[in-house]
């Protein structure tokens, strides 16, 4: 993969979303997203980013994520591999792996 970084990057909110009653809190999912990942690939390669929805982003990208998610309704947790979506709501680990994947991020050995 070289020195390419692979983003993940979680948008959330400390209140879980009124439709994912049940699930884990955003920040829960974040660490649980690291620890799983970090068992099956090389996290060299890998940075992570937390950005809360309540409050002010400085980040054009982030504050505009973040309006589309208010204004769209969306489902959140939002998982983004680099710029892709790949999950909304309560996030699966095999559609986040293949995007992983997609990206090369090495496996451990």
């Amino acid at each position: 993969m070289g020195n390419k970084k692979v983003v993940i990057t979680v948008y959330g909110a400390e209140q879980i979303c009124a439709s994912c009653v049940g699930a884990p809190g955003s920040k829960d999912t974040y660490e649980w997203l690291q620890a799983a990942i970090g068992r099956k690939y090389a996290d060299g390669d890998l940075n992570y980013h937390y950005i809360n929805i309540d409050q002010p982003q400085t980040e054009e990208k982030h504050a505009t994520m973040v309006e589309r998610i208010f204004e769209e309704d969306l489902f959140y947790p939002i998982v983004f591999v680099n710029d892709e979506l790949v999950a909304e709501g309560i996030p699966r680990l095999k559609t986040i792996y293949q995007a992983l994947d997609n990206h090369k991020v090495p496996l451990l050995s």
